[in-house]
């Protein structure tokens, strides 16, 4: 029997669904725990914020979002006769729960600089590996279901999957802080079309339209919010401020830091490190979005000139140019702007990697080798999305997107 202590069966008004109610204590203690409340001061979306002024949402709100979906999709499958018992519900509940709870402040500039051979999906289940210690094996299912080891599959497919839960609150989450409405994805009526077939989740064929602007809002949102041409210049120039502070910190160069930054920046932790040594887990559970930029705040002061440039640039948003096309730069180009920016800047050829970089992202609409997005028909036949759709072009869904960027300073 599940604890279920009224006290802790508190309410959460969210501004996309509502009034959520934590659904049992464990749920109510998991929250309350310290590595969770860190999510409230790491920004769902980075640096976005200085593109989509709204878009101060937290990982934290965004975790409880994707938890309330997680029960509504239950709830929908037990009214279909889906046998879900009261202990796989909670141990779903936590695995969607706890998905993000590894994401550094700005966790994918963190991951490139500062932490070595180590990803936040890493430090998420080395963290839950810690809460069920803590709560005394209770997260035994909820890590199974997370790491698709559990025998019912389905209950993986609604954490971790290419139509979960956590994918259906941030595309609306996302869409409702940034304000690009063409993210809005009708998240209560695929839920409501959610079954299982073999042991696997479809849409009713009903829902097949809502699974065709779900599959459409995604590719619309990754153009035009996270690989935004601008948030890709500002992201970078993160990364770059970081790594000039790591090598500034390799050289024994005294900079302000928070205690838990401090320790992130003048040593190497690895993943190795983090398996064996609960210390650094306490560590990198200590970082959030304050302690990265108030660091930043102060280092748009220091006597070094590559580091104060880059940290005041990013504070007053003056960000590099960004040229973004479908082919590779020409070297000799990118060598040319910049023999431009050294003469202007007085760099030296190490220095100028900090002020003209170049890259590549790419977005994958839909993976048709993955376990796809299946539609069940009337007549009991299943199919992909993507042969079940007179909407959407399979070439088009299948085909993985790469863009190439330039960034430099402007005025040149």
């Amino acid at each position: 029997m599940l604890n279920s202590n009224p006290n802790k069966r508190k309410i959460i008004n969210d501004p996309i669904y509502g009034f959520v109610t934590l659904p049992d204590e464990l749920i109510f203690d998991l929250i309350n725990h310290p590595f969770f409340q860190r999510l409230r001061r790491i920004k769902q979306l980075g640096m976005t914020n200085l593109v989509y002024p709204g878009a101060l949402h937290t990982r934290f709100q965004h975790t409880i979002g994707a938890m309330h979906l997680m029960i509504e999709a239950i709830k929908a499958l037990q009214s279909k006769g889906i046998e879900i018992t009261a202990e796989e519900a909670q141990a779903a509940n936590v695995a969607i729960l706890l998905h993000d709870i590894g994401h550094g402040p700005f966790s994918h500039a963190l991951e490139h600089t500062i932490v070595h051979g180590i990803n936040h999906e890493d430090i998420s289940a080395l963290l839950m590996n810690r809460l069920n210690k803590e709560f005394k094996g209770k997260l035994d299912l909820a890590i199974a279901v997370f790491n698709n080891r559990y025998k019912k599959k389905f209950l993986h497919q609604l954490v971790s999957s290419q139509l979960d839960m956590d994918r259906l609150d941030y595309l609306k989450r996302d869409s409702f802080f940034t304000g690009v409405s063409e993210g809005v994805v009708s998240s209560d009526r695929i839920i409501k079309m959610l079954n299982v077939v073999n042991d696997q989740l479809v849409i009713e064929e009903k829902g097949i339209y809502s699974i065709e602007k779900f599959i459409i809002a995604r590719r619309l949102m990754y153009w035009q919010v996270y690989l935004h041409k601008t948030v890709l210049v500002a992201e970078n120039m993160l990364v770059n401020v970081l790594t000039r502070a790591k090598e500034l910190a390799d050289k024994k160069v005294d900079l302000f830091c928070s205690p838990a930054l401090h320790e992130f920046l003048y040593k190497r932790y690895t993943k190795k490190l983090f398996e064996k040594e609960p210390a650094v887990l306490d560590l990198f559970a200590q970082l959030d979005d304050y302690d990265i930029f108030g660091a930043i705040k102060v280092w748009a002061k220091h006597e070094d000139v590559i580091l104060s440039t880059l940290c005041e640039n990013l504070i007053e948003r003056k960000l590099y140019k960004i040229e973004i096309q479908n082919e590779a730069f020409e070297k000799k180009y990118i060598a040319g702007i910049k023999k431009i920016v050294q003469q202007k800047l007085g760099l030296n050829e190490e220095e100028i990697k900090y002020f003209v970089f170049d890259n590549s992202v790419s977005n994958e609409i839909y993976n048709v080798s993955k376990i796809g997005i299946n539609i069940l028909f009337r007549n009991g036949k299943i199919k992909d999305i993507s042969a079940a759709s007179d909407q959407l072009n399979v070439e088009v869904l299948n085909k993985t997107v790469k863009k190439y960027f330039l960034c430099y300073p402007k005025g040149l």
